[in-house]
C-alpha cells in the first residue's frame, strides 16, 4: 500500500478496498518501525491522525469526498499546527504549542488529509544538510551515513522511506529541491506568492515559499492544487486563480524549447551527476524537445547575494524570539538585558547565531549601502537574466545539486562548501520563480536530480514537463532497499 501513487490510494479508498483508518494506521506503523533509524519525525500525531481518518471515512461513505480525502500527509515542522508543538527545529520553540494553524495546514485539513505528524528540519530552515536541527540530524534512507539535504530533510527522508505518501516543505534557497535530489524524490517550489506564507515561521520573508515533496509530478500536482491560492491574511500572497495542475499533465512536449545554462555545467559539477543530467536531457530530445544553450551570466553572484539578503531578513524575523512572550526563557535572569542575551544565546544553535550576526552587520548603519543594498541590486540583475532567457526558451534545465548526498559531518567545518551545495537553486528564489527537482538517475547507488525552472506562475508547465519524463522513465518509482 505504501508504494501506491496518490491517485491509486484515492481509488482504493473510494472503492472500499481500504479505509482511511487502515491506510493511516499502516503509515503510523511504518513510522514506529523505521523512523528510529531516520529521525525524520519530531512529533507523531497518532491520535489526531486516526480521528481525522475516521472523519474522512464518513465523507467517503456519504459521497462527499474529494480526491485527497483520507490520504495521510506529514507537515514540515515550520508550519504552525493548532494544539500541536511547532518547534521549527529549534530549542527556542521546543515548548511552543501553536494556538492556530497555518493556511497551508488548514487547506490540507479541509481537503481531508489526516496529519501523521511534524517533520524534522534544519533549525529555522537554516541549512543545506539537515544537520543543524536541535533534534539531531536526519539520515538519508539511501545511505544512513549520509545527509538527506536541507532544510526539508525530514520531509524528504520520510517520503523516500515510504513513512508518508507525501509531505510539505519550504524552499528559501533550494530547501525543497536539494533534498528531493539527494533522496530521489520529486519536489516543487512554486512561484513566490502562489502559496500562502501565513503561519509558516519566517526565515527570509522575500525568499521563503511552501511546496511539496512526493514521488511523482502527478502526486505533487494534486497536493499543490489543494495548497495554492490567494490568502488575504498573507500580504505577499498573489490574487491569481489556481489552475487545475492535474489537467495539463498529459500535454505532449513536441516543440518544447529547453534552455541549458552554460554556467550550470562548470567544473564544480560532479562528473557522475553531469552524466545523469545529460542522459535526462537526451530523453527530452526523444520526446520532441529542442535544446538550446543559454547564458545566465550573473549566476556566480547568486550565492554571495543570497548570503547577504537571507541573513539580513532572518536577523529581523528572529528578533521576536526574545524570551518574553513565548518560547525558551533562561533561568533566573538578573535583569531584562540578561534575559534577552541568555535566552537567545542558550536557545539558538550555531548556524542561526552566525546568520543573525551576519545579517545584523549587513543592515547596520555603516554597511547597509555597501552590502544589503548592493545585494538587492545584484538580485535584480539575476532576475533580468531569467527574463531574457525566457524570451528564448520555455523551460530551463540543469543539475539540482552539484553532488549526491555527502556523509554526515563531512562539511561541518567547511561552511563555504556547504553553502555551495545550493549554487544551482538559490537564483530561482532570488528571482521568485517556480522550480522543480525530479529523479534522473543514480550515481554509485545515490540519487541525482534534474532541475526544471519555469517562468513565473508556470508551475503547471513544469509539472507537465516532469510528468512526461516520468512516463518514459522509472527513476521516481525506485526506493531505498531497506525501506521498500
Amino acid at each position: 500500500m505504501h508504494n501506491k501513487s496518490l491517485a491509486e490510494l484515492s481509488a482504493s479508498l473510494q472503492s472500499g478496498e481500504i479505509s482511511s483508518v487502515e491506510l493511516t494506521q499502516h503509515f503510523l506503523e511504518r513510522i514506529k518501525r523505521h523512523d528510529s533509524a531516520l529521525n525524520s519525525f519530531v512529533t507523531v500525531t497518532e491520535e489526531q491522525a486516526l480521528s481525522a481518518a475516521r472523519q474522512a471515512d464518513q465523507l467517503i461513505a456519504t459521497g462527499q469526498a474529494g480526491q485527497l480525502t483520507g490520504i495521510p500527509i506529514a507537515q514540515k515542522d515550520i508550519f504552525c499546527t493548532e494544539g500541536i508543538r511547532t518547534a521549527c527545529g529549534s530549542k527556542m520553540l521546543d515548548n511552543f504549542i501553536s494556538p492556530y494553524s497555518a493556511t497551508v495546514v488548514e487547506k490540507l485539513d479541509t481537503a481531508g488529509m489526516p496529519l501523521l505528524g511534524k517533520l524534522n528540519m534544519d533549525e529555522f530552515a537554516m541549512g543545506s544538510s539537515n544537520e543543524t536541527s536541535f533534534y539531531g540530524p536526519v539520515k538519508n534512507p539511501w545511505d544512513l551515513e549520509r545527509v538527506p539535504g536541507g532544510s526539508s530533510g525530514g520531509s524528504a527522508a520520510a517520503v523516500a522511506a515510504r513513512l508518508a505518501p507525501i509531505a510539505t516543505g519550504t524552499d528559501t534557497g533550494g530547501s525543497i529541491r536539494q533534498p528531493a535530489s539527494l533522496c530521489g524524490l520529486t519536489g516543487i517550489k512554486p512561484t513566490y506568492g502562489r502559496v500562502s506564507r501565513w503561519g509558516m515561521i519566517a526565515f527570509a520573508s522575500s525568499l521563503d515559499q511552501a511546496g511539496v515533496l512526493g514521488h511523482s509530478a502527478a502526486d505533487c500536482a494534486l497536493v499543490l492544487g489543494a495548497m495554492a491560492g490567494f490568502d488575504a491574511k498573507d500580504s505577499t500572497s498573489i490574487d491569481r486563480e489556481t489552475p487545475d495542475y492535474s489537467a495539463s499533465l498529459s500535454t505532449p512536449l513536441e516543440g518544447l524549447k529547453i534552455g541549458l545554462p552554460k554556467e550550470y555545467f562548470d567544473e564544480g559539477l560532479d562528473s557522475g551527476v553531469g552524466k545523469v543530467v545529460d542522459t535526462a536531457i537526451e530523453r527530452y530530445r526523444t520526446l520532441g524537445a529542442e535544446v538550446i544553450e543559454i547564458s545566465l551570466p550573473n549566476t556566480h553572484l547568486a550565492v554571495p547575494a543570497y548570503y547577504v539578503i537571507a541573513p539580513a531578513e532572518c536577523s529581523s524575523n528572529l528578533s521576536r524570539f526574545d524570551g518574553v512572550r513565548y518560547g525558551y526563557r533562561c533561568k533566573d535572569p538578573k535583569d531584562l538585558t540578561d534575559m534577552y542575551e541568555r535566552s537567545r544565546g542558550e536557545a539558538f544553535g550555531a548556524e542561526v547565531k552566525n546568520r543573525i550576526m551576519i545579517g545584523t552587520y549587513a543592515l547596520s548603519a555603516g554597511y547597509y549601502d555597501a552590502y544589503y543594498l548592493k545585494a538587492q541590486k545584484v538580485r535584480r540583475l539575476i532576475s533580468d537574466d531569467f527574463k531574457r532567457a525566457f524570451e528564448q526558451v520555455d523551460v530551463i534545465m540543469g543539475p539540482t545539486s552539484p553532488v549526491t548526498a555527502f556523509k554526515i559531518g563531512e562539511k561541518a567545518d567547511d561552511p563555504i562548501s556547504m553553502y555551495l551545495s545550493d549554487i544551482y537553486t538559490i537564483a530561482v528564489n532570488l528571482a521568485g520563480l517556480p522550480g522543480m527537482s525530479i529523479p534522473a538517475g543514480l550515481v554509485e547507488g545515490l540519487p541525482a536530480g534534474l532541475q526544471l525552472i519555469g517562468n513565473a506562475f508556470e508551475e503547471g508547465k513544469l509539472l507537465n514537463i516532469a510528468h512526461q519524463f516520468q512516463q518514459v522513465t522509472d527513476w521516481h518509482l525506485q526506493s531505498p532497499a531497506a525501506f521498500a
